[in-house]
């Protein structure tokens, strides 16, 4: 089964956001915070450049040499973390 992501045009990656080199991640709106891995890190990174779905898979996959399909679930998955810590936000 294929699982959807909504297009970022749909959401907006919360820009207050503080990403360390490490993967610290933290939202100064709500004070919560979490650790990401480096693919974590590259997403944050490319959605704030303004990365569209497309573009994110295409790294992903040229990146870290994973198929279509993986890019597509590990980046639903991670935006549900995104979301629950409201750092990307449906609009």
């Amino acid at each position: 089964m294929r699982t959807e992501v909504r297009t970022t045009a749909n959401m907006n990656i919360n820009k207050n956001i503080a990403i360390s080199e490490t993967g610290f991640v933290f939202n100064p709106l709500t004070g919560d915070s979490f650790n990401t891995n480096r693919v974590g890190q590259e997403i944050l990174r490319q959605l704030q450049k303004g990365a569209s779905i497309d573009d994110l898979y295409k790294h992903l996959t040229d990146t870290f040499s994973v198929d279509k399909a993986t890019a597509e679930k590990d980046l639903a998955d991670f935006f549900m973390v995104l979301k629950s810590y409201q750092i990307l936000i449906e609009v």
